[in-house]
């Protein structure tokens, strides 16, 4: 019975690259009967030496993409003592773009998997500020970071898509006097609840505004004086039962009014916050 060429992939992150790689080059030959085994995550010695353990009987050559010295140099001084070829795709790549930008590669393991994984968390924080902006649904009060609550426009939805992009999960809760206040406030830490205020002169402007672009009347009781401040006496006394920090937004950009809000939470020692947004 013919038997199988095997390629051994080994990877300290995903493999892909690899396996692409080797695919892409037994494309190039009549290579007749061949198989690929892909290995991904390996960040220990002991996994080399298993590896090798079942490579050694079999007629195969080892492609890698791990980057740390420390395994390459095991992972070859193994391999020769078995007499087994090993191909490494990632130095020549590493040394040819280290001459040219003269400054040495991290050779830190995962790292596309580490970005991957960041960028995906942030995608999970924009879809969540979606689906739980303005009380859509108040489930999403206890599955997030941060709640934050405040009457009609006070920058409760951007705020909410700024600090997804740092990969928060944020739910916002509009405060309005006839509607009530959803058990679930009272029932999760105060801590991560934030409280938003606003001018009411600051706060008249800008529902005029907002009634004019929707092409109503700007003399509607939503954006009159009596109406603004009854809303903010009703979102006062409600923020001071939760015991919540509060942010006068009335003259900060979102920017601002989001740094104070993680200065917040990193003073209460939340161990998720990403400052950094990657």
């Amino acid at each position: 019975m013919e038997k199988n060429n095997i390629v051994y992939i080994l990877s300290d992150s995903v493999g892909e690259t690899g396996e692409q790689v080797v695919r892409a080059a037994i494309g190039q030959f009549k290579a007749g009967r061949y198989e690929t085994r892909r290995f991904p995550y390996i960040t220990e010695k002991e996994q080399i030496e298993e590896i090798l353990e079942e490579a050694k009987n079999e007629s195969c050559i080892i492609v890698y993409t791990i980057v740390v010295d420390e395994l390459k140099t095991f992972l070859e001084d193994k391999a020769h003592k078995l007499n087994i070829s090993t191909v490494d795709l990632m130095s020549p790549i590493l040394d040819a773009i280290k001459k040219l930008v003269g400054i040495e590669p991290k050779k830190e393991a995962g790292i596309i998997r580490k970005l991957d994984e960041k960028y995906f968390k942030k995608i999970e924080a924009v879809e969540f500020a979606v689906k739980y902006d303005d009380g859509k649904d108040n489930r999403g009060i206890k599955k997030a970071d941060i709640v934050l609550v405040g009457v009609s426009r006070t920058s409760k939805t951007p705020l909410s898509m700024y600090l997804a992009h740092k990969n928060l999960k944020v739910a916002n809760v509009p405060l309005v006097p006839e509607v009530p206040i959803p058990d679930e406030l009272f029932e999760v830490d105060v801590k991560k609840i934030i409280g938003l205020t606003t001018n009411p002169i600051k706060l008249n402007e800008i529902r005029q505004e907002r009634l004019k672009a929707l092409g109503l009347n700007n003399t509607a009781n939503y954006a009159s004086m009596e109406r603004i401040l009854k809303e903010l006496e009703y979102s006062e006394n409600l923020m001071k039962r939760l015991g919540c920090p509060v942010i006068d937004v009335s003259n900060k950009a979102v920017e601002e009014t989001a740094g104070i809000i993680l200065e917040i939470t990193k003073h209460n020692n939340y161990s998720w916050i990403d400052e950094t947004g990657c």
